[in-house]
């Protein structure tokens, strides 16, 4: 929004307080202006010169000699090529020793032999836009009215020596899109009155009534249209006061008729419409949605397809404009337009919006209604503009207004006490403070105890609750006035959760053993969704899934790593070793959420090792994984709770497949892909491992007790036991260990052999097991007492003997 500082002085006294000043205070209360522009900086010496004399130059085809009046003694000689300029006219004249912009300095000059004593000026020589020049002098000098006085300074005239705020309005504050509502922000901020423009008109005895007939067939979209009829205008330049405020604003001039509903717009923020009466094509204007395919040609002389989600105003047969977004071609006002109906409306947002966006037509008007525009200023818009123009188009303004009235917008009423206020400002602010704050605001307000019970005007609707109450008391009681203070409590250092440090443990294990973390989709398909899974679940259909292969939620991570392992291996990277640590989601029943839980996983494919120079591969195998497992277990203090048992799991090889227990409860499972999943996922051997990493997580945990190095020696014994192939190496270390009592401190497997010399069902595992007393040197008797247990132990309870 452009602010003209000479132009908000007709509504609010800005006496003792520079543009610059009041540029810093409105900055200060909550609206951001960005800049400041003297529009006359670097400019002087250019004043309005009388045209006396204009003859061609004797010696150029396009260049002028005129003789000007600058109203300082003697007339000049001025040598102009505009193709405009004649005898008679009101010219700005850039005298010698003039500045324009740019830093171009005016001197005396000959042109082809004559002499030139100045220079005869455009628009755009002194600095305004192309964009902005009104269509007869863009091409040219500007001519000035015949009332202007010779001699003073061109600058003022055309609004040059104004200084324009722009302000960065928020969406919530377009109130503030009109110079009225920056007046009551302004007042507001510096505790002044609001002076309101002048409405007083006559009207002509005959009443619009007899002329025109309103009818809104969509109310919804458009529950307020007032329309004003004004006969017997004439068709002209608007007065320069009102072309240089608008081109300050950034609206090009067009006539009288035009820029008046342009100035009310920027005036009221209230967007207005002229149609040509004669033009319309009857005596009824309908505001409806169109109709599919319905077409217009607009005022850009482009033709339009209307759809049903898009108002217009229509004469009762055919569409003459598109509501609050642009006027039809046919009911345009021309040079020849005598007689005018102005269309003052409130206008849905959402129906304007919809129009504009889908025409590509983004005006002043259509922001403005979009933002939401005042309902109590409709009327009056309309009235203003309607005595602008019998003031300065010479029109009659008929008797009344036709309206469609169904509009039923209250101010809204929201109350606030003043504790609320002081503790969420944070100051210690008086009622008489809060009182004389909205009654700046111009807010109606009642009193009831430590209750304030106000009515927002209409023109703020940006407020509806306390929130909004205590931002316009905290800003114009001033931001810098309130008092720095510390927080106020007891600070708690930031630190990990017991399960968060556990998380971040288990990666640094996993990426210490040579993983890589995958991060995968949580979305899988219909036949993947419960392959792999550790929980009988159903799984869990997406209501609008953006694909058939991400319409479920996973039951197990694994099949996302095995497509990981698939992308992979297909540009040629053989071996791969990844983890994730992630989630799983299992039903729980209609309409309510899943149950969310934490996995770990990991697939290690190709070699684990490979040191070339030595000729050494290590192919990974269950072993290498086990590995990687134990040592997670280690490094969350939980390897003496963990066991593993063969087991037959879908999906895995039958012979290579384990499930880990926790306190001998099943947690997961880790081992080979069954070769059939391999080849469906066209990969080579794979060995996988999946985990509650929850159940990890949350195990006790002993607290770790330091022990003395043992000061008397050990001693080992090693045993290789026959036993049946189907007994595990795992049952027979458990015997073991609970035989061997207090004394056995170490059982390790260290070897295992089926052969030619092996009895045929049965194989031979070796164990090497430790003995030692922290108090005390074991004698030969001890060990003896403690092994014997052990051999005794192992062959009653899995009928293994010793191998000879």
């Amino acid at each position: 929004m452009f602010v003209s500082y000479k132009w908000l002085q007709d509504y609010v006294d800005l006496s003792g307080i520079s543009a610059a000043e009041l540029a810093d205070k409105i900055t200060k209360s909550g609206i951001e202006v960005e800049g400041v522009e003297k529009k006359s900086e670097g400019l002087k010496g250019v004043v309005i010169g009388h045209v006396l004399e204009c003859e061609q130059h004797p010696n150029a085809d396009k260049l002028n000699k005129c003789l000007v009046d600058i109203g300082a003694g003697e007339p000049v000689q001025i040598i102009c090529g505009a193709p405009n300029v004649g005898k008679g006219q009101k010219v700005a004249v850039a005298t010698v020793g003039a500045v324009l912009p740019g830093n171009f300095k005016i001197k005396k000059a000959k042109l082809r032999g004559e002499e030139s004593n100045g220079m005869i000026c455009s628009l755009q020589e002194l600095g305004i836009e192309s964009k902005l020049v009104a269509k007869e002098f863009s091409v040219g000098i500007f001519n000035f009215p015949q009332d202007a006085v010779v001699g003073e300074d061109a600058l003022s005239a055309l609004g040059l020596d104004d200084e324009i705020l722009e302000l960065s309005l928020t969406p919530n504050r377009s109130d503030a899109l009109s110079m009225l509502g920056v007046a009551y922000e302004v007042a507001a901020i510096l505790g002044r009155e609001v002076k309101w423009p002048e409405t007083d008109k006559e009207e002509a005895s005959e009443k619009a009534s007899d002329y025109i007939n309103v009818k809104v067939e969509a109310p919804e979209d458009n529950p307020l249209y007032i329309a004003k009829v004004v006969k017997d205008v004439k068709i002209g330049p608007s007065p320069l006061w009102m072309q240089t405020r608008l081109m300050n604003a950034g609206i090009r001039p067009h006539n009288n008729v035009v820029d008046i509903t342009n100035y009310i717009l920027l005036e009221y923020g209230q967007p207005l419409h002229a149609f040509d009466y004669d033009r319309l094509g009857s005596k009824e204007i309908v505001v409806r949605r169109a109709k599919d395919e319905e077409k217009i040609t607009t005022l850009d002389e482009a033709e339009r397809t209307l759809t049903a989600d898009h108002l217009v105003i229509t004469n009762g047969k055919e569409p003459v404009a598109i509501a609050g977004v642009m006027g039809g071609a046919d009911s345009e006002v021309k040079d020849d337009t005598t007689n005018v109906i102005i269309e003052a409306a409130y206008f849905a947002g959402t129906v304007v919006r919809k129009g504009s966006k889908d025409h590509g037509l983004r005006s002043e008007a259509s922001a403005r209604f979009e933002k939401g525009v005042d309902p109590a200023r409709v009327r009056e818009a309309g009235e203003r503009a309607a005595k602008l123009m019998a003031e300065y188009a010479g029109g009659t303004i008929l008797e009344g207004t036709v309206e469609f009235n169904d509009l039923r917008i209250e101010p809204a009423v929201v109350s606030i006490t003043l504790d609320k206020i002081n503790t969420s400002i944070g100051a210690n602010i008086s009622s008489n403070q809060v009182l004389d704050i909205f009654t700046r605001l111009q807010f109606d307000v009642k009193v009831d105890g430590e209750t304030f019970i106000v009515t927002v005007p209409t023109r703020r609707g940006d407020i509806t609750i306390e929130a909004d109450l205590v931002e316009e008391i905290a800003r114009l009681y001033g931001y810098d006035n309130i008092p720095s203070t510390l927080p106020v409590g007891t600070a708690t250092p930031g630190r990990l959760t017991d399960y968060q440090q556990k998380r971040r443990i288990a990666r640094r294990t996993l990426e210490g053993a040579g993983l890589y973390q995958a991060i995968t989709y949580s979305l899988t398909s219909l036949e993947k969704a419960a392959q792999f899974s550790l929980e009988q679940s159903e799984s869990i259909r997406l209501a609008m899934p953006m694909s058939e292969e991400r319409s479920q939620l996973r039951l197990s991570i694994l099949p996302q790593l095995l497509e990981v392992v698939k992308y992979n291996q297909a540009r040629q990277i053989d071996s791969v070793a990844l983890y994730e640590i992630g989630s799983v989601f299992l039903k729980q029943g209609e309409n309510q959420l899943p149950n969310e839980r934490e996995h770990v996983a990991g697939a290690i494919t190709g070699l684990w090792e490979a040191h070339l120079w030595q000729g050494e591969k290590k192919p990974v195998d269950f072993y290498v994984v086990k590995g990687v497992l134990e040592a997670l277990c280690d490094s969350l203090g939980i390897t003496e709770k963990i066991s593993y048992r063969q087991a037959v799991i879908k999906d895995m090889h039958p012979g290579r497949t384990a499930e880990v227990l926790l306190n001998d409860e099943v947690i997961g499972f880790i081992g080979q892909v069954h070769p059939t999943v391999q080849k469906d996922y066209d990969i080579k051997e794979t060995y996988v491992f999946e985990l509650s990493f929850k159940a990890l997580a949350e195990a006790d945990v002993e607290p770790i007790a330091y022990e003395m190095i043992p000061r008397y020696p050990s001693i080992t014994r090693d045993i290789a036991l026959v036993v049946d192939k189907e007994k595990s190496a795992g049952e027979l270390e458990s015997i073991i260990t609970e035989a061997g009592g207090s004394l056995l401190k170490e059982v390790h497997l260290f070897d295992l052999y089926e052969g030619e010399h092996m009895e045929a069902g049965k194989k031979s595992l070796a164990f090497s097991l430790k003995y030692f007393d922290p108090e005390r040197t074991l004698t030969d008797e001890d060990i003896t007492k403690a092994h014997d247990k052990v051999l005794n132990a192992v062959e009653e309870q899995a009928g293994a003997v010793l191998r000879s």
